[in-house]
This record gives C-alpha cells, structure tokens and sequence, in this order.
C-alpha cells in the first residue's frame, strides 16, 4: 500500500504527491512531448554551509557521479549513456540538483538511477582526489573571471559575512581540505525527505511516478527542512585590481522585497524596465547613444531571504566616471516618473519570458521545485502574469524611490587604476541616502 499524500495546484497538468517521509514527488504532464526529463532537488547550498564547509555542497555534487555501493564512475556513465540519456547537474546556492533526459519511457529508470547517486554515493577516496584537481581547476577559472570576482564582492558588500554572501566554488582551502567523511556527514545531514524533491517532466502518469519514487526514496530519514535566518542588507563599495585584465566590470545594486514579499514582481518589473533589451534606458543611453559600454544588464535576483537589483557593465577605465554619472542620472529619473511606453514594453517581455520558461522542461520543473521548496505550493502560471498585469507606472516609480533610500552596494574588478575607488565612492555618493 502506497504511503504518499496527493495534492493537486491549481495547474491541471502539475502534481504532487507528498512521502510519509516529506519527500515531495512533483510530476508535470506534457503528452505532446516524447522525452522525460527526471531531477532530483535537494535543498542545501552554499548558503547553507558554514565558513569552514564552504564549497562543500559543489564537492558533494560532482562526487555524487563518482561511484555507489553497487556502481562505479563508469557504470554510472554508461549506464545513462546506453539508454541515450543526458547526465547533468548543478548547485546553486540554495539548492543541489541532479539530472537526467532521456526517452519518457525510460523515465522510472532514470529515478531509480538518480535514486541511486543520491542516496548511494561512497565518495571514494581515489576519486576524491582526483575530482579534487578538476574542482580546483574550475576554482581558478572562476578566480580568473573579472565579471564573476564582480558578482562575489557586489554579494559581500550587500551581506558581510552572512552565508548568503559566500560563493558556490567555495574557499580553495576548503577544497583542498575536505575529507571523504566530512561529505559523508554533510549528506547525512542535508539529504533528508524534508529537503528533497522527485521531479518529472513529459508524458508520463503521476501515479507511476509517484510510487517509482516511493520505492526509491521512501526509506529516507524524514529530516527538518535546512532553514537559514534571512541576511542583513549592509551596503558598500568593494574593488580588486586584477591583472591581465583590459576592461573594468561593475556590479552595482539595491536591496528590494524577497521572493515571498508581495511586491517582490514590482521589483521585476523595475528591473525589466531599466535595462532588459537594447531598447530599455539603460542599454540604449550608455552602449547605443554614448558607448560607454560593450556590455550592460539589469535584473532582479530574488530569492525566499533577500532580492538584489542588479546592474552590471564591462566597461575601460576612462569611461567609468561616466558610466557612473548616467547611471546614476537614470535612477533618479526613474524615481520621478515612469514612461509608460518602457511599462508596456517590460510587461511584454516578462510574457514572453514566462511563456518560453514553460515551454523548457528542465526550466518549468525547476521553478516548480522552487516553488514547493518556497511557499510550499507550485503557482499556477496565470497567477505570475495576472500580477504582472496589475503594476501600474507608479508602483515601479515608487520602488525606484525607495531602493535609491537605502545603501548602494557596488564592485569593481578588472583593470582598476589607482584611485578608483575613491572617486567611484565620491560619485556613489549622490545615491546613498543623507546621514
């Protein structure tokens, strides 16, 4: 007798069925489609680590693939392989995830495969240094990416020393240093029923999917859900001159409303505005009109512990006092008005993003992972679009007005002269709020 729980959101095509061990099995049918994709979702990221385990949910994640208690790296290769199936993952830093696409056919097989490195993984000692070497290598990749080096500071500027602020990669000590027992303790703990989730998309039945992953994951220890108290928003300015580098990247930015705020889509909305496509204000005064730029972008990052609006450019040192002042000139407007032409044009588009984000399986199952993960529940589609609809000029205004309020957060990487960041402190100045 199946032990699972059915729930049914407001999607018809979208279910979820809940193990008497927490562990949520979300299916999405999609009967035009002839491939499944499979996931399984663990929610523990790096912000879930503390200084000392930092990177380590990345290590688990590449040494989950490395062999189980009854396959090794290159069974659990072919195995896929021979059914045509694609093998990924990733980790982010709320969540660890793990992937498999291939045939709908084959979509049991796929969750007893994953059930598999999940739950079975024995982090071999001669693989862990191996895999060691090729972490270590993607670690300086990263530190050799000015843009990335942006993005690391701009969240330590917003956050200190918070968890939320550490990166993905994680420290290169701690690389260097994990042990084969220190992953097996981090799994025991982080990998329970309350922290994961089966997930399959394509033309398959719920039921089937559902007791597939019963079989699989119901023996799971049912856990607590991997909670993390919410960040302080700080606010500051960090630079790093790295050299070989010949441009200057920015990351510059402001707190607004998390994920589970009500006007978290307004902050999208604002975002989308000011500089989503060739055409928003931000793009067309500092690449088109001035050329200030070869590249910029703006979007909201939003999640259940704090949002950032985000604004990043790649630019030469002789133009970031500029980049700075029009950037600066067009905040402020925004926060007096809002041309209604850049509204209709940003709630277009975010259409058109959510449409295609539905039509990628991989994508729509991974919003709906998030989503159970987040409000316990998955949205249903028009619920997104109908709030979209309902944000006025004003409201978009408003949030300029207040995110201009608050401390501007903002680094500088690449080619950095002397002096920057003082006369960049001098100019962010005219967007901090008065003492």
């Amino acid at each position: 007798m199946t032990a699972f729980r059915s729930e049914r959101p407001s999607d018809p095509d979208t279910h979820v069925h809940t193990l008497a061990n927490g562990v949520r099995v979300l299916t999405i049918v999609q009967p035009h489609l002839e491939s499944a994709c499979v996931s399984v979702y663990v929610r523990t990221g790096s912000r879930h680590e503390s200084p000392r385990l930092n990177g380590i949910s990345h290590v688990v994640e590449h040494m989950a693939f490395k062999g189980t208690r009854t396959r090794d790296c290159q069974r659990i290769n072919l195995d896929a392989e021979q059914l045509g199936a694609e093998a990924n993952a990733h980790t982010d830093k709320d969540h660890t995830a793990y992937h498999l696409r291939g045939l709908a056919q084959h979509a049991g097989q796929f969750i007893r495969m994953l059930g598999d490195i999940v739950l079975e993984s024995q982090f071999p000692e001669s693989e862990l240094e191996r895999e060691r070497q090729v972490i270590l290598q993607e670690y300086l990749e990263d530190e050799d990416d000015a843009l990335s080096t942006a993005f690391k500071l701009f969240d330590e500027a917003c956050y200190g020393r918070h968890a939320l602020a550490q990166p993905v990669i994680g420290k290169r000590r701690n690389i260097e240093r994990f042990s084969r027992d220190e992953l097996m303790g981090y799994v025991q703990r982080q990998y329970t029923g309350a922290n994961v989730i089966v997930a399959v998309c394509g033309p398959v039945d719920p039921q089937t999917m559902a007791a597939q992953a019963e079989a699989v994951f119901g023996a799971m220890p049912a856990g607590a859900p991997n909670l993390v108290a919410a960040p302080a928003y700080l606010g500051g300015l960090r630079t790093k001159r790295m050299s070989g580098s010949s441009q200057t990247h920015v990351v510059l930015g402001f707190p607004v409303p998390t994920q589970c705020d009500p006007d978290m889509p307004v902050a999208v909305m604002a975002a989308t505005v000011f500089g989503e496509g060739m055409s928003s204000p931000l793009l067309d005064r500092v690449r088109e009109r001035l050329g200030l730029v070869y590249y910029a972008g703006c979007s909201a990052d939003v999640s259940d512990l704090a949002g950032q609006f985000v604004i990043e450019a790649s630019t030469t040192p002789e133009h970031l006092d500029a980049l700075f002042e029009e950037v600066s000139t067009l905040l402020c407007a925004h926060a007096t008005s809002i041309d209604p032409v850049h509204l209709e044009r940003a709630r277009n588009q975010l259409a058109v993003r959510s449409v295609r984000a539905r039509e990628r399986s991989q994508r729509r199952l991974e919003g709906a992972a998030q989503d159970l993960f987040v409000f316990g529940r998955v949205r249903p589609s028009g619920e997104w679009m109908e709030r979209i609809a309902s944000i006025d000029a004003d409201a978009v205004r408003l949030q300029f007005e207040r995110m201009l309020a608050a401390p501007v957060s903002a680094a500088i990487t690449g080619k950095v002269p002397t002096g920057t960041k003082e006369r960049c402190r001098d100019r962010l100045a005219t967007l901090m709020p008065p003492a």
